[in-house]
């Protein structure tokens, strides 16, 4: 039999349109799909909405609906429409009103209460509605819920409860023997820490509420959304896809529920388990998680239209590694479309076709492989990281091999070394073939362009290996990517010089800028254009992490005096913090660091 390949996103809740967020997990999701497909494992994709929520009911009000099924109805139809957007590729969009979902949640529940393992008890304490959980005084920080900021609200009610207790060994037992079933490792780590500190029996109704699923014996309770919602992933598949791999993505915000109380309901059910659990971070905006309910939501059709979805997919994906949390930024956005998607890869296929053009009169010339850039490329490493849920490294690998035929081109000058002409091309064409198949899981439209241009279809993995690019004509296009320009300001008008807007003298000395020495300089792990550095600024040694990367070698940098602005915030930069930032002045082509005349006392100040 073939094997098969379930990955699933949370079901978001549908009080508010879909956020930079939740895309973020779906185009992962979709990504680790369009991957297995073309790998030709049987694939399955689900993603939906939790309709049951109290929230639901909250925003419905708001919105001066009467009738709630029509709201999420309405909210449904939106999702829809963005996932179609950004070209997501889901095989069932679940929603827990449905029929069929209502029915078997019901029949789990029945299960799990005819195990002995659900109860009649009272419930007082405390009860987030952001989270829609009950919590403990020490999952509260400062009395109020780290996601949400609210204090949750007190209640005392009769609930049905789940013997959570009851699993606690054996939920250790499989976390620490299955090291792939949570990740990252320090997600793992949390959750088995959290475990050890003692599960108690969990409450998994709500009496007396307007809008759910009924607890199937007693109908004036509801089940807890959170029972409802995770047996989603059984509801919205056939259990064939349960077989081999399967893949849950989850926000850090919710994997104690994936982690914890899911496999617990599937080990009362003996029903069988997923296997990973993967929480990724957040984005945020300066440090704080974009989230609906903070009122910091960023909409990816935005983005979307004004970028392209291409442009989006790729800057979620390259961006932030995946499992770390990350400041969202237009610029960084920008940079990326800019440097790596206008320059790289849109500017290798304009000239490479341009020079089959001119030489062969539009005709693509079968020609030799050239073995060392063949070897560049390294098909099972890239599918490696994509197994380990690394898109974003996955990626980048990608991209090296981008890089890498540019340089080809460059070192090769095919316009004027007419020997070598017909190989270079040809070699250069059929990387583009494998670049267009390797990235379409990651960019499909910009995949499908290229292959529009190169006059050949989609094929699968089994044609990730040189030489099958067959002769024929091109088709070159439009280019890929348009670059986004900054507005250029008009330095005269009227014979006047416009200038920028004056700064007070009191502003400017709220400014602290010292003169600082270089310690030690290293290479970002996870950026392209960035270094660390350790900087002696006086007072100590701070790091600061710099996108000067390619203008200065590491040991140019070493014992370097510059300047340094000293008392900014300290900010995340790619999971690395800098505190600090060093002056430089730039043009198109060369940063160069600000530095002292002469030698002078790290932290003397510039004035």
């Amino acid at each position: 039999m073939k094997k098969t390949f379930f990955i699933t996103t949370p079901i978001y809740y549908v009080n508010a349109p879909p956020t930079i967020g939740s895309a973020y997990s779906t185009i992962v999701a979709d990504v680790l799909a369009r991957w297995h497909r073309l790998k030709k494992i049987d694939t399955f994709f689900l993603t939906g909405l939790d309709e049951n929520s109290s929230k639901t009911v909250k925003a419905a009000k708001e919105k001066n609906y009467t009738n709630i099924q029509k709201y999420t109805n309405d909210m449904a139809r939106i999702w829809k429409e963005v996932w179609k957007r950004l070209n997501i590729s889901y095989d069932n969009f679940i929603r827990t009103t449905d029929p069929k979902h209502k029915k078997i949640a019901q029949n789990y529940f029945n299960k799990v209460y005819k195990k002995k393992d659900i109860y009649l008890g009272t419930y007082e304490g405390l009860y987030c509605e952001g989270c829609e959980e009950f919590k403990r005084g020490l999952d509260l920080k400062n009395g109020l819920c780290p996601y949400h900021k609210t204090t949750p609200i007190k209640i005392k009610e009769q609930n049905y409860f789940f013997k959570l207790s009851k699993y606690q060994n054996k939920l250790i037992n499989l976390i620490e023997k299955n090291k792939k079933f949570i990740l990252p490792e320090s997600r793992r780590e949390e959750i088995l820490n959290f475990i050890k500190t003692g599960l108690h029996d969990l409450s998994v109704s709500r009496p007396n509420l307007e809008w759910g699923i009924d607890v199937p014996f007693d109908k004036k309770q509801k089940l807890w959304v959170w029972f409802d919602a995770l047996l989603n992933y059984k509801t919205g598949v056939n259990k064939r896809y349960w077989k081999d791999q399967v893949i849950h993505l989850v926000g850090k915000d919710i994997q104690k529920f994936h982690c914890i109380i899911w496999p617990a309901i599937l080990l009362s059910t003996r029903e069988p388990l997923p296997t990973t659990v993967f929480s990724h971070g957040f984005f945020t905006i300066n440090g704080q998680k974009i989230s609906k309910s903070l009122g910091n939501a960023i909409g990816p059709i935005e983005l979307a239209n004004k970028y392209s979805v291409d442009a989006l997919r790729y800057y979620l994906i390259r961006e932030i590694p995946f499992g770390q949390d990350g400041d969202f930024s237009e610029n960084a956005l920008k940079n990326r479309l800019n440097n790596e998607l206008a320059n790289d890869l849109g500017n290798l296929l304009s000239r490479t076709l341009t020079l089959v053009e001119k030489f062969f009169d539009k005709k693509i010339k079968k020609g030799k492989i050239d073995s060392k850039l063949k070897n560049k490329l390294n098909f099972k490493k890239i599918d490696s990281l994509i197994e380990n849920i690394n898109p974003t490294e996955a990626l980048s690998e990608i991209w090296r091999f981008i890089k890498e035929v540019n340089k080809y081109i460059n070192d090769k000058k095919p316009w004027e070394n007419e020997k070598e002409r017909k190989d270079v091309l040809y070699t250069a064409l059929d990387s583009l073939r494998i670049i267009a198949l390797l990235l379409f899981p990651f960019i499909p439209d910009t995949s499908e362009k290229i292959n529009k241009q190169l006059n050949i279809k989609l094929t699968n993995f089994k044609d990730a290996k040189f030489g099958l690019l067959k002769e024929g004509k091109i088709n070159k296009g439009e280019i890929l990517f348009k670059k986004i320009e900054e507005q250029k300001i008009k330095e005269f008008k009227n014979n006047e010089i416009k200038q920028k807007p004056m700064v007070k003298y009191e502003d400017f000395q709220k400014l602290e800028i010292k003169v600082g020495k270089i310690k030690s300089a290293k290479e970002h792990p996870n950026a392209d254009k960035l270094l660390i550095l350790e900087v002696d600024t006086g007072d100590r040694v701070r790091q600061i992490v710099a996108g000067i990367k390619g203008h200065y070698t590491l040991e140019e940098l070493k014992g370097k005096e510059i300047v340094v602005l000293t008392n900014l915030e300290p900010r995340d930069l790619r999971g690395f913090k800098s505190e600090g930032m060093l002056l430089a002045a730039s043009d198109d082509n060369k940063i160069v660091i600000l530095k002292p005349e002469k030698e002078i006392k790290p932290g003397s100040g510039v004035k």
